[in-house]
């Protein structure tokens, strides 16, 4: 049973679709929250930076939707969102460092019910620019897909030190900088074995 996207199923074309101006601004100022919020609760304080991510999160959502992306993926900013929220009634100041940890959990979540269901999520993604995915690319998808689901797993573990334990300097330098290079790292390795097993499948 394949797995709902969030609205229409993007259009299969030769040339590459645009990314939406307002949903690519809003992604990168939630990369950047780290730093901003290092600055931000220092100046405004913790209330005023979470009710802040929390609409920016909502936004994401809903600029997002019908863009073809699985729905595990377009819904989590919406769950961290709400606990985010929730955290927030709590302990303001922790909620601020909360989010890559929630962030973490959602997107692991809708990665392994992904792997457990099927289609993973890889493969989603990974039909977009390539329909017909042969059946050795949905089993080598899913193996990328658990492998995500590792390192989301360790991350968030990683964040919720940071979160409980860390200064908020080390808390803005490991998930403002540090996760986004593990995680560029990731992506570049499996680039490379992905080429590297397409070569040796074809010779």
């Amino acid at each position: 049973m394949a797995e709902p996207t969030a609205g229409p199923p993007a259009p299969v074309e030769g040339t590459r679709r645009r990314p939406d101006p307002v949903t690519l601004v809003l992604a990168v100022i939630s990369v950047l929250y780290p730093f901003i919020a290092l600055f931000a609760v220092r100046s405004l304080g913790p209330i005023p930076v979470v009710a802040a991510l929390c609409l920016l999160l909502v936004a994401r959502v809903a600029f997002g939707w019908g863009r073809g992306v699985p729905l595990g993926m377009a819904l989590a900013p919406l769950a961290v969102a709400l606990l985010m929220g929730l955290t927030m009634l709590w302990d303001a100041h922790r909620a601020v460092r909360f989010y890559p940890v929630f962030m973490s959990g959602a997107m692991l979540a809708a990665f392994a019910a992904s792997v457990v269901k099927g289609p993973s999520m890889i493969e989603r993604l990974a039909r977009i620019a390539e329909p017909d995915l042969p059946e050795a690319g949905v089993a080598y998808t899913r193996k990328v897909t658990m492998v995500w689901c590792l390192f989301l797993f360790l991350n968030g573990l990683v964040a919720l030190w940071t979160a409980l334990y860390a200064s908020l300097e080390v808390w803005t330098l490991y998930n403002g900088f540090i996760s986004y290079v593990l995680m560029g790292a990731l992506l570049g390795g499996e680039l490379l074995i992905r080429k590297w097993v397409r070569r040796e499948k074809a010779a």
